[in-house]
């Protein structure tokens, strides 16, 4: 039996694509790897830097409150040094939190009783301008929120969990931080005065 010239050349051809296809693919995998272990290396080295950055500044009382500059529901504006030499007190909140929901009314009466002597920031976490537009509106609420919706302002305090209250004094240090739903029980009116 003889073989035929045209059909060797045409398994040797077969065979060199072959090889050439899975040293291609080896070469694939070796890429996708050394991704995976550049995004793992990036990864840890990122979070050193971000925990060197909560060591240094962290959020507790007597701590420097951090500075930030937010857009607000009516396109004003706000820079949190701006209201230095005035107490100042931040409500991060979202509408989907039940608790965020319950404490408004009181959060927003101290805050027309103290509105001569403290600033009140609302901070919206990550919604956008027209559900927190709706949500004003349907609760009879008027005052601006500012817009957190990529979750900058709230990440900068380290907030993980909805409402936070926080009260900052006239020098910008941290003087009450309440992590969790204001009450009745709760003394902010107090807190508010002794930050003045």
């Amino acid at each position: 039996m003889q073989n035929n010239p045209q059909n060797m050349g045409t398994n040797s051809a077969q065979q060199d694509g072959q090889k050439k296809g899975s040293k291609i693919k080896r070469i694939f995998t070796m890429l996708i790897a050394l991704a995976a272990l550049a995004t793992g290396v990036w990864a840890v080295l990122a979070n050193l830097s971000n925990s060197d950055e909560k060591s240094s500044n962290p959020i507790r009382a007597g701590a420097e409150a951090p500075n930030f500059t937010a857009v607000n529901s009516k396109g004003e504006q706000v820079q949190l040094s701006d209201y230095r030499g005035k107490a100042v007190m931040i409500n991060f909140w979202a509408s989907w939190c039940t608790p965020c929901v319950r404490e408004m009314p009181l959060v927003h009466e101290l805050a027309q009783q103290n509105q001569n002597k403290v600033e009140t920031l609302f901070v919206n976490v990550g919604e956008s301008k027209g559900t927190i537009n709706e949500f004003m509106k349907s609760h009879q609420f008027d005052f601006p929120v500012i817009i957190d919706a990529t979750g900058k302002v709230s990440k900068l305090y380290r907030i993980t969990g909805l409402p936070a209250t926080m009260v900052i004094d006239q020098a910008g240090q941290f003087s009450h931080i309440l992590l969790g739903e204001l009450t009745e029980d709760i003394p902010l009116q107090q807190w508010l005065e002794e930050s003045m």
